[in-house]
């Protein structure tokens, strides 16, 4: 019989998945003001997405430079589904004649259980939209666990950029929303159903699959104990 997630406290949408990001502890790299809430990282993950401007206090501001990273620690490695990130717009129509477009080009996001992206997944790399196609609002699919989402973005000495991106790029981020399973170990659109494999600790949120064993076991649906047996 399948036990049930009970979540409280959390927001949950029309799709079930429940937004695990929402005021989790959040980093800036580089805060335009450290310690004014002002601009802090915290603003990305506060539920606010109404005023999208540099004073109205619900985006995250940081000073220009040849990287920007921001990341939210959801605690706890949660299985994901998508992620939604709102970009800062001064409430402005977006494209070419937004000035702030140009920051945004070229990120990515990852899923890692550190802090360190390249210890992750990488869900998300831009290398294809322009000034006209890079949306005010982006969502990407990428049903993997992890603890951290990490929003990040360079511009390198050495290395040639089409024309149209900024010199410098800033983490002009007003809400990220990380979409899954309040739980460990739950799957399924609803979030009631526990991963299928009972050994299995971390399953695709869409298929049940096993992407992680408890500690102590092993194999493909988690059913061999480490120390089980030596084959002779």
């Amino acid at each position: 019989m399948y036990g049930v997630f009970v979540c409280v406290g959390v927001f949950v949408f029309a799709n079930g998945y429940v937004n695990v990001a929402l005021n989790k502890p959040a980093y800036l790299q580089y805060p335009f003001r450290p310690g004014d809430d002002t601009w802090g990282a915290s603003n990305a993950v506060d539920g606010r997405k109404s005023d999208m401007t540099w004073y109205g206090g619900q985006c995250t501001v940081s000073w220009g430079r040849q990287t920007a990273t921001w990341w939210v620690n959801l605690t706890t490695i949660h299985s994901i589904h998508h992620i939604t990130i709102y970009f800062r717009t001064n409430n402005k129509p977006w494209g070419p004649s937004n000035l702030l477009t140009k920051y945004f080009l070229g990120f990515s996001v990852y899923i890692s259980n550190t802090t360190d992206k390249l210890q992750g997944t990488l869900c998300y790399k831009d290398v294809n939209f322009t000034l006209d196609t890079i949306p005010a609002v982006f969502t990407t699919t990428c049903p993997v666990h992890g603890q951290y989402v990490i929003y990040y973005n360079e511009r390198l000495l050495g290395v040639t950029y089409p024309n149209y991106y900024s010199n410098y790029v800033w983490s002009y981020l007003c809400e990220v929303e990380v979409y899954g399973c309040p739980a460990t170990g739950c799957y399924g659109s609803n979030n009631t159903l526990p991963c299928p494999d009972v050994n299995c600790q971390y399953c695709h949120i869409e298929t049940g699959t096993c992407q992680g064993c408890k500690p102590g076991y092993q194999g493909y649906r988690c059913e061999l104990g480490k120390t089980a047996y030596v084959q002779l």
